[in-house]
């Protein structure tokens, strides 16, 4: 990370949470980003579910949701980008304040909402770019949606032709009842449905679909998750969302405040419930890894778990958007030091 970088990343964070993170996007959308060849380590290179990535290191959703600096964080250094989520309506999400640095933890409590511009806009963001890099719409429901299923449906229809894969989110913690989606008739039902849209879609396009995931889940969730999965023929799990647990270990003050915790708090329990996933599907569907990556060392562990490639965002609260370099290097030399000659050589080899 550049010396201006650190300072501005400095500078950022004697602002509230989500004040700093508007000045940010501002400053990308100005050019005002760092700017890192994203396949400069070749053995991070890899296919995921036929999408060929420059590297194994992707940008989570919640970072852009408007699709407003997709392309800025692609020249920063990531090997993909999810925006979103994005919900057909427009909603303003919960009332402020609803985001929390966890300073002394390196975490972060939202209770955003889905707050977001709405299909509209973002879909004619996504269609003005060049369409260079790899770019996944994270997509939801309306907090008020009579049909949230449908809701999912008229997300991907909009979209199709626009993003290169699509996330279904449905482990937010913060729309109520939303998590219910993740199991039973529920999922069945919604996985069925977005395969049925893609299959009628598909004379226009492929892209494969994923599904995120919480961390909260038993053995017995795991299980239905991954049959359900397999039988509707999605393309893989992102494993997970930020969790409603909170770690005894926990110093700040703000450990307190309702929402989703993530950030390096959450790396121990989003990579066990990863590895329970990896031992479930068996290589029978890719795993992305998220939750407390922060570090090469930390991309590593998620890898050797399961992932097949691995998603970050609030370690940037902390560090800042040039995060991301320094997690390849540290990355690429890890895989070296252990003989493996590609990324994919590593996936599941715990």
């Amino acid at each position: 990370m550049s010396a201006l970088h650190r300072l501005a990343t400095a500078a950022l964070r004697r602002l509230d949470a989500e004040t700093a993170h508007g000045v940010t996007i501002r400053a990308l959308k100005a050019g005002l980003g760092p700017r890192v060849a994203a396949d400069s380590e070749t053995n991070l290179a890899t296919s995921l579910c036929g999408l060929r990535l420059p590297n194994c290191v992707g940008l989570a959703a919640g970072f852009d949701k408007n699709a407003e600096v997709p392309d800025a964080m692609l020249a920063a250094g990531f090997g993909f980008v999810e925006c979103g989520t994005v919900t057909p309506l427009p909603q303003a999400g919960n009332p402020k304040p609803r985001i929390f640095r966890l300073t002394e933890d390196k975490g972060v409590i939202n209770r955003l909402g889905f707050n977001n511009g709405g299909l509209e806009a973002y879909a004619a963001r996504l269609g003005a770019r060049r369409r260079r890099g790899i770019v996944g719409a994270n997509i939801g429901a309306n907090k008020d949606a009579a049909d949230r299923i449908g809701d999912y449906v008229t997300a991907l229809t909009r979209l199709w032709g626009l993003a290169d894969y699509f996330t279904a989110n449905i482990s937010s913690p913060n729309t109520p009842g939303l998590r219910d989606l993740q199991g039973g008739e529920a999922l069945t039902d919604l996985l069925g449905r977005l395969a049925e849209t893609r299959a009628a879609l598909s004379a226009s396009g492929k892209a494969p679909i994923f599904l995120k995931v919480a961390p909260d889940l038993n053995d017995a969730q795991i299980d239905a998750i991954v049959e359900a999965a397999l039988a509707s023929g999605l393309d893989a799990l992102i494993v997970g969302n930020t969790t409603l647990e909170r770690p005894v270990s926990l110093r700040s003050a703000n450990a307190a405040q309702t929402g989703g915790l993530s950030g390096a708090p959450l790396m121990p329990l989003s990579t066990a419930v990863l590895a329970r996933f990896q031992a479930k599907a068996d290589r029978r569907i890719a795993l992305i890894g998220a939750g407390g990556v922060a570090s090469g060392a930390d991309a590593y562990v998620k890898i050797r778990a399961g992932a097949s490639a691995v998603q970050l965002y609030s370690a940037m609260v902390y560090e800042g958007p040039g995060l991301v370099a320094r997690v390849r290097r540290e990355l690429s030399a890890l895989l070296k030091a252990d003989g493996f000659a590609t990324v994919a050589e590593a996936v599941g080899a715990r």
